[in-house]
């Protein structure tokens, strides 16, 4: 039994208050459908839980393992399901980039031990449990190519609009999202803007990234530049920063405009002569 976990970008990301030690936020996310882990259950011989792949973290840390705890404390059927079947994961997603590899690897779990065991959970079920792991997992649990994202993640409204694909770099720069929301908080959570984050909320992704500047868009890049400088490298015409970084996108046709652009200003400067 196997399944894709996609990646996501952020469109936008508007932070518009706090809830104790969470940010709530207004965002629109969008899967990446051209890049993504594959989760698959085998079977073993061995006793106990066993979770395989190139992570950046210890099992204990992972969301994958935190997903399952949770599912053992619902249903003993988890424990024993697991004694005898294994998690690999074959990693494509970098991380600590921004593209939610973490939190989809939770949510396809989930969804997969739902259906593998039995266990008769709903949609909402399934988010309520995932948003215990992590704030993005509600998103990936529902599966929308698009939704707008709110609360501290808990509130998934899928958006309809026209299918994307983007190009993505991501810099070997570890980015550690508590350390930048902690620096956003301190510096710049007084200037957020609740109604421009209504009205990004409403406007297609494609309109957005073709109409404002990542800097407008995505409220923890400065925080992010504070803490690691060397990201304003990749901050080019075209490029936007997903989440807390350090993923870089771009909406794939641009590569081709940008370069006749470059083309047609080197025509023009010829045919001044």
């Amino acid at each position: 039994m196997k399944a894709k976990s996609y990646a996501k970008v952020n469109i936008f990301l508007k932070i518009v208050g706090t809830r104790g030690d969470y940010h709530e936020l207004i965002s629109r996310f969008v899967l990446v459908k051209n890049l993504y882990d594959i989760v698959s259950f085998e079977e073993k011989e061995t006793k106990g839980f066993e979770l395989e792949g190139d992570f950046g973290c210890d099992t204990k840390e992972n969301t994958i393992y935190k997903a399952y705890k949770l599912l053992c404390d619902l249903d003993k059927r988890v424990e024993i399901f697991f004694r005898s079947h294994k998690v690999t994961v074959q990693k494509q997603i970098p991380s600590f980039a921004g593209l939610g590899g973490g939190s989809s690897n939770a949510a396809v779990f989930i969804t997969m031990a739902n259906d593998a065991i039995g266990l008769g959970l709903s949609k909402k079920q399934m988010a309520e449990l995932g948003k215990r792991v992590g704030a993005d997992v509600p998103f990936f649990i529902h599966g929308y190519n698009s939704a707008n994202v709110s609360g501290i993640g808990e509130i998934v409204e899928p958006f309809e609009e026209e299918t994307l694909e983007f190009d993505i770099i991501t810099p070997r720069i570890k980015c550690d999202t508590k350390e930048i929301y902690a620096v956003f908080r301190k510096r710049f959570l007084k200037h957020t803007d609740i109604a421009f984050a209504k009205k990004l909320a409403s406007m297609k992704s494609k309109y957005i990234m073709e109409n404002y500047e990542a800097t407008e868009v995505n409220d923890l890049l400065k925080a992010a530049l504070v803490v690691k400088p060397e990201l304003k490298e990749y901050l080019q015409p075209g490029w936007f920063m997903s989440g807390s970084g350090s993923s870089f996108f771009r909406l794939k046709y641009m590569k081709e405009k940008h370069k006749n652009e470059s083309h047609s200003k080197k025509q023009k400067s010829f045919s001044r002569f």
